[in-house]
């Protein structure tokens, strides 16, 4: 089975917009497959609720908003995949990554599989200000040097991982802002996890919700929580 979580936060009009795209993909996979719609809390009078269930997907939420880490990791450890997938509200890439995801971790039998939209083949587009392009490339460089080596787009809105490789990292991981990703990263290069890095093409950009202003500077915190969480031996296995 193949789990896909997918993070929500007031995304129901997103939801409703792209999930048809997704499923319409897997239903002609001939994979048997779950996809999971986490509420992180949102204040939209049950929408995501109401969006989730018109399209048949399974519905998980929690009372408050904790952050898009803290809902992609509850996906991940109620998910029932042997091949655990997150990806945005919006489906962003097309579906031949996923093609690629299968291939890397069924055939090729890499552990962890992580879309690059900085990769040769990759196809993005985006029109940010120049603050924020700024701002983003101090933090990717920031993160590509200092935390995890050699993986500068830690935050690309695709992520695969075999279903153990998944159920490890996410019982340990413990931030639940954006920085999320590089955590998960930081921990399976600890691990010495095989992660294979693909390209992807941009299908639907119904804008971020990061704001360079509001979350740049939590997620520069995060960043240090990380190696001080690792110090602190916090990422160790659940059985060590």
């Amino acid at each position: 089975m193949i789990s896909v979580i997918i993070p929500a936060y007031n995304s129901s009009e997103a939801l409703d917009k792209n999930l048809s795209y997704l499923l319409n993909y897997l239903n002609n996979n001939n994979t048997a497959f779950e996809v999971i719609v986490v509420d992180d809390g949102s204040t939209d009078n049950g929408s995501t609720k109401n969006i989730t269930e018109k399209h048949k997907c399974k519905y998980l939420t929690y009372p408050s908003n904790r952050g898009k880490g803290a809902a992609v990791r509850y996906g991940m450890l109620n998910a029932s995949g042997v091949i655990k997938i997150f990806t945005d509200a919006d489906i962003p890439f097309e579906s031949e990554a996923y093609d690629l995801i299968l291939k890397c971790i069924l055939v090729q039998d890499f552990d962890i599989v992580i879309g690059d939209r900085t990769l040769e083949n990759s196809l993005y587009f985006t029109e940010i200000s120049n603050a924020r392009k700024l701002g983003s490339d101090f933090y990717t460089f920031f993160v590509g040097r200092i935390i995890t080596t050699g993986m500068f787009d830690t935050q690309c809105g695709l992520k695969a991982f075999k279903g153990e490789v998944a159920n490890d990292l996410f019982s340990v991981s413990r931030i639940n802002s954006f920085a999320f990703d590089v955590e998960i990263i930081y921990i399976a290069l600890k691990r010495n996890y095989s992660i294979r890095k693909i390209p992807v093409k941009l299908r639907s950009q119904e804008g971020s919700s990061v704001s360079l202003l509001k979350h740049a500077p939590g997620m520069l915190v995060d960043l240090f929580k990380i190696k001080l969480n690792h110090l602190k031996k916090l990422y160790r296995r659940k059985n060590e």
